[in-house]
């Protein structure tokens, strides 16, 4: 009966999911088209995510610190469990574009929408991983924040456990000087796993934004990378020690 009842439930939200993004791609492919007018396309994504968590009665709690200042861009790191992630990562307020995996291009309209909007990387060229470090480098110094999954993908096989970090958010973020600001989703790989079932189960959702970490604060990128790690790793611990 669990099991139906989740099935359902992934069935009903992948509907809405599907319906609200052929709602919403209209709008999204103006903005796309007229110069200038990408981080429209970007603020009515942040709209359809918080839409979307409502519609499909996911509530979501976000605590976020009160150093984090607006219209400042940042480099935001997250744990990655769960397909939900990218959708969650969505509510991050302000202008923000994701790094993310270049197989997302395929996905119809979808990888339209994101390779136009976002930053797809294509880790097995050198000069993918080249282009993606330039228009990270220009978003940035247009004032727009970036995402990116430091573990690289869904790799773990013991979620809350993380894997080891990459290297080159960080050593972006010593380049630049950009703070970086540790998020933590605690639930997501209770709500929906990566276990190939591809069920939605109900439960209410957590992400944390920690304080920023100041590049100037730390010797290297190691030690700035072990210090992020840390900050998410002892809230995932935390907040599934009951669980």
């Amino acid at each position: 009966m669990v099991n139906l009842l989740a099935r359902l439930y992934s069935i009903y939200a992948a509907l809405i999911f599907v319906l609200s993004f052929l709602v919403i791609f209209p709008f999204i492919l103006i903005c796309i088209w007229i110069p200038g007018w990408k981080k429209y396309g970007r603020k009515i994504n942040r709209y359809w995510a918080k839409g979307y968590f409502v519609c499909i009665f996911l509530p979501v709690k976000i605590r976020k610190s009160e150093k984090i200042e607006k219209d400042k861009p940042y480099i935001y790191l997250a744990n990655h469990f769960s397909y939900l992630d990218i959708a969650m990562m969505g509510l991050i307020p302000g202008d923000v574009l994701f790094v993310g995996k270049a197989s997302i291009r395929k996905a119809p309209l979808f990888g339209y929408y994101f390779k136009n909007l976002h930053i797809a990387v294509d880790r097995d060229r050198l000069k993918s991983r080249a282009e993606t470090m330039k228009r990270t480098d220009e978003a940035l110094n247009s004032g727009s924040s970036v995402i990116i999954f430091p573990e690289g993908g869904i790799f773990t096989k013991s979620p809350p456990e993380m894997i080891p970090f990459k290297n080159g958010a960080f050593r972006l973020a010593k380049d630049k000087q950009i703070p970086i600001i540790p998020v933590t989703l605690s639930y997501n790989h209770l709500i929906l796993p990566d276990d190939g079932k591809l069920l939605l189960h109900w439960r209410s959702a957590k992400m944390v934004l920690h304080e920023p970490l100041l590049p100037e604060d730390w010797d290297s990128e190691k030690a700035l990378k072990e210090k992020c790690f840390q900050v998410i790793q002892s809230q995932l611990d935390l907040d599934n020690s009951n669980t």
